[in-house]
């Protein structure tokens, strides 16, 4: 573009002068040797300017006949060159296609129109083939000269470091990541497994130097570098919870001012303060981070710290889905803390409240630990047993797909720094119900069996025993009515062929399969050795 712009200001340049000189007429006289030469100042601009151009064709020719063996001998080099890019090209693409035969050919083709001293790519070819060949040893041997050129240094570096990883040498890929980063502190591969390899061998100030050192150099995204390093000061004080409160303490007071929402970094924080005798300020923590991100860590910790009583973890629960009444940690701690405050209706009416707003298997494991401690109903009981094992399984630590009961800053499969999420590690239980409806727990509060005979009595003792086989039927009635939902209830009939004498055990109330009826026993015959 600039040329194009260079020519024509050139030819302005030159109609201007042309035009300027015609508008100007005058005469040339020039005399040479007794010769007077006589024209117009036109003809002598036009000659002068035809010798320019002759001048030039004239130095052009020259040149041009004078570097002709250059220009040929550079007209080959330039071709074969060409012929070796394109072989170089396709012995790329065949390795990246796996083509171990065409990668081969292609490299010795290169090889022979290319300097492998001139392009590094060339070395590059070679240990990728012999790695698709299955040459584990002479690709090794290929990245070790490269890591010693410094032109190719970060490449064999990284090769070795991911051959390192294939064949399970973790050390050794420790140390080329290490080497990585001290010659080039640029590059993220090798800050990255550096950063893992730091905070898996408990090294976080390392880690957190490195980190910092990669906002500068290689410019980390400031919210990839905020949650990184909250991480890491999560992971620094729960190291030092035990020895070091108070630097424990700091440490997740500096994640949390990163990430407001680290559950684990307020776990960490409240223990450490609770460890200080500071309860107050523990709970403060636990509720910030409640209302920002509901967790049931969070809840546990609350409740469990300070050696606190029954009514005070009840107010700690309300003070909690205070903060957040739409959440079912909410929901749950409340009745939770009012089950051991043996608050029954209370306990029941909140369990229900969290079944609504998400179903999983803890709630209706509460509702069956409400039951038995209420009423004691073993029917009701395992009514919600069995919804229990329909629900849906609660929220796990999960990385990597191995469950943790405790979070870590890496995971322990892969070494990957922040891998645990708060998920849900399986589906339901197999062998569950087909109904798929919207809605499973107002099915469940529906067909909940109401409270069997024996247990709003539970005191009545009957004087006559003329009629104490006849109750243990009446009881084992009961028991099948409790033990199916309502809509499952069979007819009268079936009820009562089920309540007859030959009814199997598990059709009898399990807390009591009860006794044979008497006449039953009396007309057995045995046979008698004595």
């Amino acid at each position: 573009m600039i040329r194009i712009v260079v020519f024509l200001l050139v030819i302005l340049a030159l109609g201007f002068g042309f035009s300027w000189l015609a508008d100007r007429p005058g005469e040339l006289y020039i005399i040479w040797q007794g010769q007077r030469v006589s024209m117009t100042l036109m003809v002598a601009a036009v000659l002068v300017t035809l010798l320019v151009v002759a001048v030039m064709l004239a130095w052009w020719l020259v040149r041009t006949v004078w570097t002709s063996p250059q220009s040929v001998t550079r007209y080959f080099r330039a071709r074969k060159r060409d012929r070796g890019y394109q072989a170089l090209s396709t012995g790329l693409i065949a390795v990246g296609s796996g083509d171990a035969p065409l990668a081969r050919k292609m490299l010795d083709r290169t090889k022979g129109l290319i300097s492998s001293d001139s392009e590094p790519l060339v070395h590059l070819l070679e240990a990728q083939a012999s790695l698709i060949e299955g040459k584990a040893e002479d690709a090794r041997k290929k990245f070790e000269e490269m890591a010693e050129d410094p032109e190719t240094r970060e490449l064999g570096l990284r090769g070795l470091y991911l051959e390192a990883l294939r064949v399970g040498a973790h050390e050794a890929a420790r140390h080329y990541a290490e080497k990585a980063v001290e010659k080039g502190p640029h590059l993220p591969w090798a800050a990255e497994a550096t950063l893992e390899y730091r905070a898996q061998a408990g090294r976080f100030d390392d880690a957190i130097r490195l980190l910092e050192g990669q906002r500068v150099l290689a410019g980390m995204d400031r919210k990839v570098h905020d949650r990184r390093k909250a991480v890491l000061l999560t992971g620094r004080a729960l190291s030092r919870l035990d020895a070091d409160p108070k630097g424990a303490r700091d440490d997740a007071h500096a994640a949390l001012k990163l990430v407001p929402d680290l559950v684990p970094a307020a776990v960490v924080s409240a223990k450490a303060l609770a460890r200080e005798g500071n309860v107050k300020k523990a709970l403060s923590v636990l509720e910030s981070t409640f209302k920002l991100a509901p967790h049931m860590e969070l809840v546990t910790t609350c409740l469990s710290i300070g050696g606190a009583t029954a009514q005070e973890k009840l107010k700690r629960a309300v003070r909690l889905e205070s903060l957040r009444p739409d959440s079912y940690e909410g929901a749950y701690a409340a009745a939770w803390a009012s089950l051991d405050a043996r608050d029954f209706a209370v306990a029941r009416m909140k369990a229900e409240a969290a079944a609504k707003i998400d179903e999983r298997e803890s709630v209706y494991m509460l509702m069956a630990d409400i039951e038995d401690a209420e009423s004691g109903d073993q029917g009701r009981v395992r009514h919600w047993l069995a919804q229990a094992l329909r629900a849906p399984r609660d929220p796990e630590w999960v990385a990597d797909g191995q469950v943790s009961a405790h979070w870590l800053p890496v995971s322990p499969v892969s070494g990957r720094l922040d891998a645990f999420e708060w998920k849900q590690a399986f589906g339901p239980a197999q062998g569950t119900i087909e109904d798929q409806s919207a809605n499973r727990a107002e099915e469940a509060f529906r067909a909940l069996p109401a409270v069997a005979a024996s247990e709003m009595e539970p005191d009545r003792v009957s004087e006559d025993s003329a009629t104490e086989p006849e109750r243990r039927d009446d009881a084992a009635e009961a028991a099948i009515e409790i033990a199916q939902p309502v809509e499952q209830q069979k007819p009268d009939d079936a009820t009562e062929e089920a309540a007859s004498p030959d009814l199997p055990f598990f059709g009898r109330p399990p807390d009591d399969p009860g006794v044979k009826p008497a006449a039953a026993v009396e007309g057995r015959q045995g046979f008698k050795l004595f």
